[in-house]
């Protein structure tokens, strides 16, 4: 009798608890869906909040790593120099990022188009040379980012102002209704035991 219940089987008790609570994750999915739907809407203003809170994180990873380099000054040069350094390049740039979100989009857009090019390029040839099960899926996925990262640069700089703000809007409504269809999932077995 190795009843997987009787033993306190943790994915059990997960599983339960996610049944339990289906309508949380159910509100949870709608939420974030309802969010991701306006942050499409406002593709803009998500972007540039986007890099006013990154840039906050930084100005305070900054601050904390100066702070920190004061504290271990008698560890020897080299790891306060380094200390002093990543904490004075946090301060600026998380500094910048929050004085010009605009510039920062601008730039972090510049900067991923060509990781979605060069990506893009490698997982078509490589798809194409090593012809694994389902390689028309990866060729596929590698020609759309190749080309988004084309469009990135051609439609620059008006790609910086919405794309990051469209990238978080569409995670947000592929998180939601992946958090939806949990919930529905474990309603219908719910339903069926």
């Amino acid at each position: 009798m190795n009843d997987k219940s009787s033993l306190g089987d943790p994915w059990l008790a997960g599983h339960e608890a996610v049944r339990r609570d289906s309508g949380w994750f159910l509100v949870l999915g709608i939420l974030l869906m309802v969010l991701g739907v306006i942050a499409l809407a406002a593709a803009g203003l998500m972007t540039l909040g986007t890099m006013v809170f990154f840039g906050c994180l930084l100005l305070v990873g900054g601050v904390m790593q100066l702070i920190n380099a004061f504290k271990v000054r008698g560890w020897g040069g080299f790891f306060f120099d380094i200390l002093l350094l990543k904490g004075t390049l946090g301060v600026v740039t998380g500094g910048l990022m929050v004085r010009y979100p605009g510039a920062a989009a601008l730039s972090l857009t510049l900067l991923l188009a060509p990781f979605f090019m060069v990506g893009g390029f490698f997982r078509v040839v490589s798809s194409l040379r090593l012809r694994f099960p389902n390689w028309s899926w990866a060729c596929l996925s590698g020609v759309i980012a190749f080309l988004l990262g084309v469009m990135l640069v051609m439609e620059w700089p008006a790609s910086g102002l919405w794309f990051i703000g469209t990238c978080i809007g569409i995670t947000l409504i592929f998180e939601g209704w992946g958090w939806a269809m949990v919930a529905l999932a474990a309603r219908q077995r719910k339903g069926m035991t």
